[in-house]
C-alpha cells in the first residue's frame, strides 16, 4: 500500500558549529537507522536502510557559494519484504 507524500522543510541561519551539530546528528541517525526531523511546526521520522543514493553539488557564483547534499533510498513495502523467493517449475 502506498502512503501519501510527506515532507519536512526547515530554513534558518546557523553558524558553522550549529550546522556541524546538525550534520553530525543526521550521520548518527543514519548509523542507527532512524533520523527524526522536528521543529515547532512539523515532524518526520525516516528510517534509512540498504543502499543510499548520494547526490552532491558544489557551486560558486560571484560572492555566493553553496553545497547541495541529497541522500535518498528506496523504502520497501512490508508486503514486498515478506515475499519469499520465486520458484518456477516445468513439471
Amino acid at each position: 500500500m502506498k502512503q501519501g507524500k510527506k515532507a519536512f522543510r526547515h530554513e534558518s541561519l546557523q553558524d558553522a558549529q550549529s550546522t556541524r551539530g546538525i550534520l553530525k546528528a543526521i550521520l548518527s541517525g543514519i548509523d542507527k537507522g532512524k533520523v527524526t526531523f522536528r521543529d515547532e511546526d512539523d515532524e518526520i521520522v525516516m528510517e534509512p536502510e540498504g543502499l543510499l543514493r548520494l547526490r552532491l553539488k558544489a557551486s560558486e557564483e560571484e560572492n555566493r557559494q553553496s553545497i547541495h547534499l541529497r541522500i535518498s533510498w528506496q523504502v520497501e513495502d512490508e508486503v514486498v519484504k515478506r515475499k519469499g523467493s520465486l520458484t518456477v517449475s516445468s513439471d
